[in-house]
């Protein structure tokens, strides 16, 4: 006979749950005491929408469901963006959420909240479990649906009284993963479409991603000299110095790039939905009808036709597919031959950073710095703003497992993403991009990075204002400013006061030795980069985008 907080923990165990990331509430607490006789790690943080995006990175950088607890009421409330980023980013993840007692339901209890209400379009499977003799059923249940088909997260309520109840309930067994491979057929139909093509391309996107899938897609672009892009915020899935790269397919796309991914008369989407973002609000490619000949690869067949209609839709995993395409070859020469050369050339033009920009402060250099002296597995993650793009464009993706970022556009993820990361991969450095205003979304999570002595790299890029907000409002509103500026703390004291190393950098000069000195001190650490507000994109400043209104 064993507790409901004793049966969650051995569940957890049993699938394979190195860590979890956690608020502490009094509606878990007997899970808390059951952790104290286990080997999961805990990560104790500072909010809990900064606990459900570790969570999310977690599951984003392994590919095995992230683990989050939280509090009932305002603690599981307070972790939905964490649960919305792991929808819309298609990443395994589980929330457990301590519930008010059994006989207080629906009276409106203290803290109470239907979860199934609540989270009904943000998760795939939202439940609660009554009977602790069934919790090794619903959790390995949570691990499958989670890493099923399209990954996504999974959100159990606990109630209190359930977790100290004693029962007798079957050993925990692991979940198996469901896996999906394109038959013969398609891949002989696929080979036509190729053998048949002029100008085709290929986009990489989704989840459920290898290295080893990745190496495979490269061999198989190289074979057929295909030009690849990346789908938004998926930029580590091929290297971006390999010939065949062409670019990212997201915000703020290279014209050259989109007028291609538009004239390909056959498009191969690996993995990815082809969202809002990657599509350029469904222009680059037409919804329902694509004017390309379409073939999607995805490993959730509700997915395929769902918002664009395929010549050929292959219900398969970026990983089988891979491995089915291995020998796929050429017969003869190709016609296309040299084009994805010159889409690497134009790649490699947009690419280079700008040398100069208004202010004492230049990001282009401090990029092209980052670029000489930042190892190859470093891993690089952020929120949402107009400073992203600075690491999106002129960053140059090398190897698979190198970026977290929201595809979903959620501000406030780069630093607990960081934690993550960091704790995942302690011998890799971390950087993580953040503007003023993204980083006091969840900066307090920061001391969660000196408790835990994790040297994360925190850039915050300061300009004093919600930088992309205000760029739409010069464009739409010319000159009637509202709501978009900012009064900062000093952040370089900021972690000090912390107990990690804060640097301040107001001229491009500085900023070399800051990172140098960062370096050596072994600590967490934010180098805060003092922005020209004019220096709103890398091409434009506030006064051209307000004049050419």
């Amino acid at each position: 006979m064993k507790t409901g907080g004793q049966l969650i923990v051995e569940a957890l165990a049993a699938n394979g749950v190195e860590r979890l990331f956690c608020v502490p509430g009094e509606s878990y607490l007997a899970v808390l005491d059951a952790l104290v006789d286990s080997n999961i790690g805990v990560t104790v943080c500072r909010a809990e929408g900064g606990a459900a995006m570790m969570a999310e990175t977690w599951g984003k950088l392994t590919g095995r469901p992230g683990i989050c607890f939280v509090t009932r009421g305002p603690g599981a409330t307070n972790a939905s963006p964490g649960i919305h980023i792991a929808m819309q980013d298609s990443t395994p993840m589980i929330l457990f959420i301590g519930q008010v007692q059994r006989d207080a339901r629906e009276r409106e209890a203290f803290q109470e909240v239907e979860y199934r209400r609540h989270f009904a379009d943000m998760a795939k499977w939202v439940a609660e479990i009554d009977d602790p003799a069934r919790i090794p059923e619903f959790v390995t249940r949570a691990f499958a649906v989670a890493t099923s088909g399209r990954p996504g997260p999974v959100v159990l309520a606990l109630p209190e009284d359930m977790l100290v109840q004693k029962a007798e309930a079957p050993e925990p067994q692991a979940w198996q993963p469901v896996e999906t491979a394109p038959s013969p057929a398609a891949i002989k139909k696929l080979d036509t479409l190729l053998e048949t093509a002029k100008k085709p391309f290929m986009i990489l996107g989704g989840s459920r991603w290898t290295a080893e899938a990745v190496d495979r897609i490269t061999r198989f672009a190289e074979r057929w000299e295909l030009p690849v892009g990346c789908s938004f915020r998926r930029q580590m899935l091929f290297d971006h110095l390999h010939e065949n790269y062409a670019g990212d397919v997201g915000i703020g796309i290279n014209p050259a790039l989109a007028e291609r991914v538009k004239s390909a008369d056959l498009l191969l989407l690996v993995g990815g939905r082809f969202g809002e973002m990657p599509s350029s609000g469904y222009t680059l490619m037409q919804s329902p009808y694509p004017s390309q000949m379409l073939v999607h690869i995805h490993p959730d067949p509700e997915e395929l036709g769902r918002v664009y209609r395929p010549a050929l839709g292959l219900n398969a995993a970026p990983d089988a597919f891979a491995e089915a395409i291995d020998e796929l070859t050429p017969i003869g020469p190709l016609p296309w031959s040299g084009e994805a050369a010159a889409a690497h050339a134009a790649y490699l033009k947009w690419s280079t950073p700008p040398e100069a920009g208004p202010g004492a402060v230049a990001m282009g250099p401090i990029m092209a710095w980052l670029e000489a002296n930042l190892p190859e597995d470093a891993i690089t993650t952020n929120g949402a703003g107009n400073y992203a793009t600075w690491l999106h464009r002129f960053h140059r993706f090398r190897r698979f497992g190198t970026q977290a970022a929201p595809t979903s556009g959620s501000m406030g993820y780069g630093l607990p993403a960081a934690v993550a990361a960091k704790q995942l991969h302690p011998e890799r450095t971390v950087i993580c991009f953040a503007g003023d205003g993204c980083f006091l979304m969840n900066g307090q999570d920061f001391a969660t990075a000196v408790q835990y002595d994790l040297p994360i790299i925190v850039l915050v890029i300061n300009n004093g204002m919600y930088g992309t907000i205000r760029m739409h409002q010069e464009r739409e509103y010319p000159g009637r400013v509202s709501a978009t500026d900012l009064t900062n703390p000093d952040f370089a004291a900021l972690a000090r006061a912390y107990g990690g190393h804060g640097e301040t950098v107001e001229k491009t000069d500085e900023f070399a030795p800051a990172f140098e000195r960062v370096v050596e001190s072994g600590k967490p650490a934010i180098i805060e980069i003092r922005l020209d507000p004019e220096a709103i994109t890398p091409a434009r400043t506030l006064t051209d985008i307000r004049e050419k209104r």
